[in-house]
């Protein structure tokens, strides 16, 4: 393998062609007009532009990137995550076109985006599941009976969806019905599959999700697990390893299980296998993410390997040279998403130019970047600017160089989500490990974080007036 082509952008684009380009791999960037001069593009040893700045005439055209590759004697394709990375027909396009997929084979890839096809497909593995049904449900009485055999409240969910969309909770048994219709509407409109499942819906649930990697040769690892529990909108914002509440017992079963998800389905590369855990610490298989996960850096840190560097070996056929038992945890990682999101008006998207914009420095900080000081944020895309990831012995060192790291993460021009990780960071429910993805719900409003920042500011203003005041004193005294 001597050249792979990253069809990602950002900081993904640039995470991937660094462990390339350790490897002795040239790397091909490709671009949206939008991209231009984008930093993944100057990064990569050559790039090429593959359309208009809509993600659905560019990053999303299959087959453009496809004639890119071969344009430019490509050996194999980083998806990265998002666009392609999840799409079955482009795995198989790569296939076809002898160009090697670095991710798993279109059938895992296809069974594992269907939830229901999840669920049959690790149903003989005595993996736990939610109570509710493994079919697609579309009369609205049928899922009322349901909700009388299982109880209320109810999870209807696209069957073919993610992050959120077409996910409706039911409390009250009159509601069912208009729920149901919102939620396959929404389904059909995001996946183009209206298919809705109805299961029970965990109260207090944490999410919690585990890492795993296999290779062609019957070998597949996991490497421990990441909480994922402070979300917005269904979607994580902070995340860690290893989890503050997992016993050695419990993480070597739902290791175990991880792993034989991914043998139910006969899987390659890099995913992820996420679970839900109640109150009660019972775990309930999810889904599964075919693919490298946003959050991959915590997972990194703490086991001391680079999964992109497996990805690739295990894409040229090699096997995995480790084994479980020479997996350990080492210290405690944090990630938090930084994105040019306003947390102080429900994290709705913030557009403008990054009129300042220098990233924190020091040991045990990593940020994976995707843009520069000038830069203007597209609104094509994600608003993700960067992942910030702290280090420490101790969960508490981690989360405290996290709070370090924020303070010296200097952006102007455009809102970012540094400061609600500040106030998760400071938040005595996190802290203590006492928290679920109800967390936002729960402890978090703009009233708050204003507060928190007018008495930062108040402290601020303290401690400079003592400061003048000792240096006027010192300035007085006699020679």
């Amino acid at each position: 393998m001597k050249k792979i082509l990253v069809a990602n952008r950002g900081e993904i684009a640039i995470r991937v062609m660094r462990t390339a380009k350790k490897m002795g791999i040239k790397t091909v960037a490709v671009y949206s007009e939008a991209d231009r001069t984008a930093p993944h593009v100057k990064y990569a040893d050559e790039a090429v532009c593959i359309g208009p700045a809509p993600s659905n005439e560019s990053y999303l055209r299959g087959d453009k990137i496809i004639e890119a590759s071969k344009a430019l004697n490509v050996d194999a394709i980083h998806p990265g995550y998002g666009f392609l990375s999840e799409n079955a027909d482009f795995a198989e396009l790569c296939e076809k076109n002898d160009i090697v997929f670095i991710g798993p084979r279109s059938k895992a890839i296809k069974m594992m985006g269907d939830k229901l096809a999840a669920k049959e497909a690790v149903k003989d593995y005595n993996i736990p599941m939610v109570p509710g049904v493994d079919h697609a449900v579309t009369d609205p009485k049928e899922a009322v009976e349901i909700a009388k055999q299982i109880g209320l409240p109810i999870l209807i969910k696209a069957a073919a969806g993610g992050g959120g969309k077409g996910m409706r909770i039911v409390e009250n048994e009159k509601d069912i019905e208009s729920q149901m219709k919102r939620a396959i509407s929404e389904a059909t409109s995001a996946f183009g599959d209206g298919s809705v499942f109805v299961e029970k819906y965990v109260s207090s649930p944490r999410h919690i999700e585990i890492q795993v990697m296999a290779d062609s040769h019957g070998n597949i690892l996991h490497f421990f697990e990441r909480e994922c529990s402070i979300q917005r909108r269904h979607q994580k914002v902070v995340e860690e390893a290893p989890s503050a509440i997992l016993t050695p017992e419990l993480r070597e079963k739902m290791g175990q299980a991880a792993i034989n998800v991914a043998r139910s389905c006969d899987y390659l590369g890099a995913g992820t296998v996420e679970f839900l855990m109640d109150a009660d610490h019972n775990f309930y298989f999810l889904e599964m993410n075919t693919r490298l996960q946003v959050e991959h850096p915590v997972s990194e840190w703490i086991s001391g390997v680079d999964l992109v560097e497996l990805q690739i070996n295990v894409a040229r056929g090699e096997e995995l040279k480790i084994k479980q038992e020479d997996l350990q945890i080492n210290g405690h990682a944090l990630e938090l998403r930084v994105y040019a999101e306003d947390p102080m008006n429900d994290f709705l998207p913030s557009v403008g130019n990054l009129e300042v914009y220098q990233l924190p420095k020091g040991e045990n900080i990593r940020v994976d970047n995707g843009f520069e000081e000038g830069m203007d944020i597209p609104i094509y895309y994600d608003p993700m600017l960067s992942k910030l990831i702290t280090y420490g012995k101790t969960r508490n060192e981690a989360i405290q160089r996290m709070i370090d790291a924020i303070d010296n993460y200097q952006v102007k021009g455009v809102e970012t989500t540094l400061p609600f990780g500040r106030f998760v960071c400071e938040h005595e429910a996190f802290r203590s490990g006492n928290f679920d993805t109800h967390f936002v719900k729960n402890y978090y409003s703009p009233q708050l974080l204003e507060a928190q920042h007018a008495k930062e500011a108040e402290i601020a203003a303290k401690l400079a007036l003592k400061q003048y005041l000792k240096d006027k004193t010192l300035l007085r005294l006699p020679n």
